[in-house]
């Protein structure tokens, strides 16, 4: 695990909350001059506490207004099976995310399509005929509750300084 003190926190739920801020805004925010703060933003990418920026885009807005998480279960766990569907699964632009999961399944699908023939496209035509998929349960999703993709850990003080 990363070592991160306050101001790294603090640059990290900033970034998380508005990626696109320019460091000298950022290095005001987080009390450090700009070259400072830059050179702590580089090392939080360079040790992948900042994995990548992205913008976050409305599914409806792009079309998709429908979302499935599908439970997917394999006839079997050999590492050619498993390799072969997640091989799959990568490549098919409706699936968002994709996690391999214990309990009755093995992986959780996340899906976003334009409408449920869409959805039941990709269903029968794709995720079926995947390697080793013994079986599959779909539930769509009526609304989001809450959707905080870009979450932003709240900046906590360390522990030996919590009592």
């Amino acid at each position: 695990m990363v070592s991160l003190d306050d101001i790294d926190r603090r640059i990290v739920s900033i970034l998380q909350a508005e990626g696109r801020l320019a460091i000298v805004d950022l290095a005001g925010r987080v009390g450090l001059s700009p070259t400072p703060c830059q050179r702590r933003v580089r090392r939080l990418e360079e040790e992948g506490v900042i994995a990548r920026y992205a913008a976050l885009v409305s599914p409806q807005a792009m079309g998709l207004g429908l979302q499935a998480l599908v439970q997917v279960t394999l006839d079997d766990h050999s590492e050619k099976t498993v390799e072969a569907f997640e091989a799959a699964i990568r490549a098919r632009p409706e699936v968002v995310a994709c996690y391999a999961v214990t309990g009755d399944m093995d992986f959780q699908v996340h899906v976003f399509a334009s409408d449920l023939a869409s959805f039941s496209e990709f269903a029968m035509k794709a995720l079926l005929r995947m390697p080793g998929v013994k079986g599959t349960r779909s539930s769509f999703v009526m609304q989001a509750v809450k959707n905080d993709l870009a979450w932003a850990p709240a900046p906590q003080p360390p522990a030996s300084a919590r009592k």
